[in-house]
């Protein structure tokens, strides 16, 4: 097996970046020798790989890095959050000599949903939770966690439907319309809101436009600011994300997994619910079709688009 390398000039690498696709994903810029220089994310590929040869902006100690780029690598993330995992995860193994730190301001934090007191509640990752809690992610970035937790329980007030409440909190229930007998309901909507299933996703984040309009019609813009917060962080963090699995600290699969097209094969290790490698290299059909029928069948669609999108730029770099 073996990893080919060639130089490019500014013509092959304009090429390169026509095929890259407007979504989101990770890079990397690789020299002559074929060492890496720099990873990073982006939420359009092709528009952030392409700044780096325009004006880099508050970027501009790259400067002295972009003539030694001959080579651009990309994988194609399901969303911004996933592919802000990804490049974390990739930095913490291995930081280029480019990369100034792990990528990103984010903090991984979970959800624990805690069924007896019907209340959500952020933490630092940790282990197995107790047997009436429920933990959900990683989920990346502290603020917007937070207003994912803001926002859950704006829509889903589970706190006002125990069994056990002040006079205050029976008040303020009835304004909710919430009561005892809703509590199980509202608890299976937000496990299936944070195991982002799409059709309860995607009713959560339409209650919350609903709330936000309707206080920005009643002229109560605070609230409607607030709303809208809580309505961004939830998009981008109840988006797919792959990339970062094993919440419940069971997860301990560790297995490389295989994407082939057109005499490339990529390869993402996998260890405990984490991609931690991500490598591309020339093989034939023969030699990779063990290893691509080894990957399991929910990772497929990831390792398949990136052997495409690989083979892509690398037919058009050499």
């Amino acid at each position: 097996m073996t990893d080919r390398q060639s130089t490019a000039g500014a013509g092959s690498i304009g090429e390169v970046i026509a095929r890259l696709p407007d979504e989101p994903g990770v890079y990397r810029f690789r020299d002559a020798s074929g060492r890496a220089l720099y990873i990073g994310r982006a939420v359009r590929l092709r528009r952030r790989v392409r700044s780096y040869w325009g004006d880099l902006g508050d970027r501009r100690h790259l400067r002295r890095m972009v003539p030694q780029i001959v080579r651009v690598e990309a994988a194609v993330c399901a969303s911004a959050h996933e592919a802000s995992w990804l490049e974390r995860l990739l930095l913490e193994e291995s930081r280029p000599r480019w990369n100034r730190a792990l990528g990103g301001a984010e903090v991984g934090l979970m959800i624990i949903l805690d069924r007896g007191r019907a209340r959500v509640q952020v933490v630092h990752e940790t282990g197995l939770p107790p047997d009436d809690e429920l933990i959900f992610g990683p989920f990346l970035g502290g603020t917007k966690v937070r207003l994912l937790a803001s926002a859950i329980h704006r829509v889903h007030p589970m706190i006002y439907a125990r069994e056990q409440l002040s006079g205050a909190e029976r008040d303020l229930g009835r304004i909710r319309g919430v009561g005892v007998q809703d509590r199980d309901r509202m608890v299976a909507s937000v496990i299936a809101v944070l195991e982002r299933r799409p059709s309860a996703v995607a009713e959560f984040l339409a209650a919350l436009e609903l709330r936000r309009d309707t206080a920005s019609r009643q002229h109560s813009y605070e609230l409607a600011g607030q709303i809208h917060q809580e309505l961004a962080a939830a998009t981008w963090l109840l988006a797919p994300q792959r990339v970062a699995i094993g919440a419940d600290g069971r997860t301990v699969d560790e297995r490389d997994l295989y994407g082939w097209h057109d005499g490339v094969l990529v390869r993402f290790t996998l260890r405990s619910g984490r991609i931690r490698g991500w490598q591309i290299r020339d093989l034939g059909d023969r030699a990779s079709r063990q290893r691509v029928a080894a990957t399991p069948s929910q990772w497929r669609d990831f390792t398949e688009s990136n052997a495409r999108l690989a083979a892509a730029l690398r037919h058009v770099a050499d």
